[in-house]
């Protein structure tokens, strides 16, 4: 089974296009008393997942950003308490919810066999379904994913939901803006490998908008971040595809710290579970298909 088949198979099983982050922050999540960092993410997950599976809550994907979890390593000191608890989090996504993509959230972009070995180590490492990579060094930062891994998703950072990706990515080069050359590109790059795709922001419709007209003859896979706590509104974006008349099965719409931890500060609050829960279903209901 190839990306793009995966992707609508997934969407159509659940019926809806969501994806949920996993990003957690230590602070903001229950912690066991003995300060284990795997253990308490673990359990978090663990129960996190079981009330979704319980309650009949299914996304069509999840994102884990890999920033989240390394950051947790103190490699010189022979710790990988991060990196093993996201293995730990990957094995507890496909327990509970086969079948749903994992995409691996690493923006990896890099030349020659630098790149390949981010490839090797998104896809055959960690065992994620798709990638997101970064294209400002251009094709040969690319190649070695989509051609050593073409079955896969591959998400190149189009135009992104930050504030700050309007000082490179809104550019303007010959009268058209950067992101729009890009688009041009990951088009191009998608009818050799159907699993190319772009992450393109929710945080501006009318961007979305011009961004999605490159695609629409030969619509390619979204992910799209920025709903929730970012300021987009995953209503917004299903509605401004469905008015183009996008196919939603290939379509990701994120959400991270609002479904995962949707408190803004310490200490967790005791109905943290019942927070999580309403959360993941209203953009479930949001972005059904």
């Amino acid at each position: 089974m190839n990306y793009i088949q995966l992707l609508e198979e997934s969407a159509r099983d659940v019926g809806n296009c969501a994806c949920m982050g996993l990003d957690p922050q230590l602070s903001l999540i229950p912690q066991g008393e003995d300060g284990d960092v795997r253990k308490s993410l673990n359990d978090y997950f663990t129960q996190l997942f079981r009330r979704m599976s319980l309650c009949g809550l299914a996304p069509a994907a999840f994102k884990p950003n890999i920033g989240y979890y390394v950051a947790l390593d103190n490699p010189r000191d022979e710790d990988f308490c991060g990196s093993l608890a996201l293995g730990d989090v990957l094995d507890l996504v496909e327990n509970f919810f086969p079948s749903i993509p994992i995409i691996l959230d690493s923006k990896r972009g890099d030349i020659a066999r630098s790149s390949q070995n981010y490839a090797i180590e998104a896809f055959d490492k960690w065992r994620a379904q798709a990638v997101t990579v970064a294209p400002y060094m251009g094709s040969d930062s690319i190649q070695p994913f989509v051609e050593n891994y073409g079955n896969n998703g591959i998400y190149i950072l189009d135009r992104t939901s930050n504030p700050g990706g309007k000082d490179l990515q809104n550019a303007m080069i010959a009268d058209t803006p950067l992101y729009l050359v890009v688009a041009s590109h990951i088009s191009d790059l998608s009818k050799k490998h159907p699993g190319v795709g772009a992450v393109v922001g929710a945080t501006n419709m009318d961007e979305l908008k011009s961004i999605v007209s490159y695609y629409h003859d030969s619509p390619v896979p979204l992910l799209i971040p920025g709903v929730g706590s970012q300021g987009g509104s995953a209503q917004v974006v299903v509605a401004t595809l469905r008015s183009v008349g996008y196919p939603l099965s290939l379509v990701r719409v994120n959400s991270s710290s609002g479904l995962t931890h949707p408190w803004k500060k310490a200490p967790v609050p005791e109905d943290w579970l019942d927070q999580c829960i309403e959360n993941i279903r209203l953009l479930i209901q949001e972005t059904s298909l």
